[in-house]
């Protein structure tokens, strides 16, 4: 039988992030959210083709299909969820830095250019979704999506993301999204890390 899929390990303490992420917004997002699609998404694959795939494999699969949503959804949200992570750090935010931070500059003219686009981007997502920052035939984009979507169904490399579903913020910010989103630009984001998928792209 295929190994289900597992909720990986934060790579941070609970309480790293706070104060611009609780340890409580964290415990209920990491621990509950995540870990239900995680629970869910082993569920629904038993038994089927899907079994024993690669969470990328299955997105690829079975976005866009109506019938197979269910999967899709948990899919992408466990997919999301541990990217999400990797994305945040303690003492992190700030502009980048190498190869990366003269990209940034090519594309979008000035790392301030950058965070006011990344800034609006998760801002003015409609309702539940992501943004991202991406790479797409070799350029840096900004893009945005709605629910479990993700760039990889479409063929771009996520480099960073910033999840605005309100269990994300809630807790601590209530109704200012933007608050949470320029806090985590500032503060949070994983440079390092984006750096890395930079360089597998």
């Amino acid at each position: 039988m295929a190994q289900p899929f597992a909720l990986p390990p934060l790579p941070f303490a609970e309480g790293a992030l706070a104060p611009v992420i609780s340890a409580q917004t964290l415990g209920f997002h990491y621990g509950k959210h995540h870990k239900t699609y995680v629970d869910n998404l082993n569920k629904l694959v038993a038994g089927t083709e899907f079994e024993g795939q690669s969470l990328e494999a299955i997105i690829k699969a079975t976005a866009g299909k109506a019938d197979k949503s269910g999967i899709f959804n948990n899919a992408a949200q466990t997919w999301n969820h541990t990217f999400y992570w990797n994305s945040l750090k303690p003492n992190g935010g700030g502009p980048a830095s190498g190869a990366l931070a003269q990209k940034i500059d090519a594309a979008f003219g000035s790392y301030d250019k950058f965070k006011s686009e990344f800034a609006n981007a998760a801002v003015t997502q409609f309702g539940s979704g992501w943004a991202w920052l991406v790479v797409d035939a070799g350029a840096l984009k900004l893009v945005k999506t709605g629910n479990a979507e993700n760039p990889i169904s479409k063929g771009q490399t996520p480099l960073l993301t910033i999840d605005v579903w309100e269990h994300a913020y809630y807790l601590d910010y209530q109704n200012r999204r933007p608050d949470h989103v320029n806090a985590i630009i500032e503060k949070l984001l994983n440079w390092d890390f984006a750096a890395e998928n930079l360089r597998k792209a």
